[in-house]
């Protein structure tokens, strides 16, 4: 996995949680014993708590009617996934814990406890900071955007791969955009056995998808004046031979 280049500007741990409750489409909720499953079923208030909408004969609503006060204590799951195929597709799990209780008709989870687990590792992230946090403003066109660049330009996800040092593409069977935020463009770059990301840092943040853009193309800039890496043209050769 140790594709690194020097470090960049990326979201905080309570930025990229406030990012994952935003675009995530689905969750998992276990409390009182009973574990449910829900899709399109959340929303998430300003100040980071959860709207569940569940149906009324669901085993999570009764247990929230029949518990005291405040109770009970619940997990909610949500996983972090890559728009576009590739290999571990998982880039994060988010895990809450807290409390439900009935609001005008849907279930409101206030979080006592937000932990966020990557590939380096699992970060407790502070409540105060988790509830100031705001998504990141590309999280919900993330998968929009990355499945067009796959999809529509492959040509230059190639391109880009001229500001990757060599050596991260060594033996590299594939490159795909991983993920995309306001500071940077990630890459995963995929081996026969292995796979390694490269974050491809913008010169300023972007807060909008037309700043993106525009991000974007001045990373193609860049790399067009770059000469394509050693390592990718010995891969075009044997793929021509």
């Amino acid at each position: 996995m140790g594709d690194t280049q020097e470090w960049t500007a990326a979201p905080g741990a309570a930025e990229r949680v406030r990012s994952v409750l935003a675009a995530a489409w689905s969750c998992a909720v276990t409390a009182d014993g009973v574990r449910e499953e829900y899709v399109g079923a959340h929303t998430v208030t300003d100040d980071g708590a959860v709207r569940l909408a569940v149906p009324d004969d669901s085993g999570l609503f009764g247990a929230v009617l029949c518990a005291p006060r405040q109770e009970p204590s619940a997990l909610l799951e949500f996983a972090d996934v890559a728009p576009v195929p590739v290999r571990h597709r998982i880039r994060a799990r988010l895990f809450l814990s807290g409390w439900f209780a009935p609001s005008d008709g849907i279930l409101l989870f206030r979080p006592t406890r937000v932990v966020l687990r990557r590939s380096a590792g699992a970060v407790v992230v502070d409540l105060d900071e988790f509830t100031a946090a705001r998504p990141d403003p590309l999280a919900g066109a993330e998968s929009r955007l990355l499945t067009h660049l796959a999809d529509a330009h492959p040509d230059a996800v190639e391109r880009l791969t001229r500001l990757v040092r060599p050596e991260s593409l060594h033996a590299a069977t594939r490159v795909a955009p991983l993920a995309v935020d306001r500071h940077g463009l990630t890459l995963r770059i995929e081996r026969t056995r292995a796979h390694g990301d490269v974050r491809l840092p913008f010169h300023t943040p972007a807060d909008d998808v037309t700043q993106l853009t525009e991000r974007v193309h001045a990373l193609l800039a860049q790399a067009s004046a770059a000469a394509c890496p050693r390592a990718l043209q010995r891969q075009r050769a044997d793929g021509d031979g």
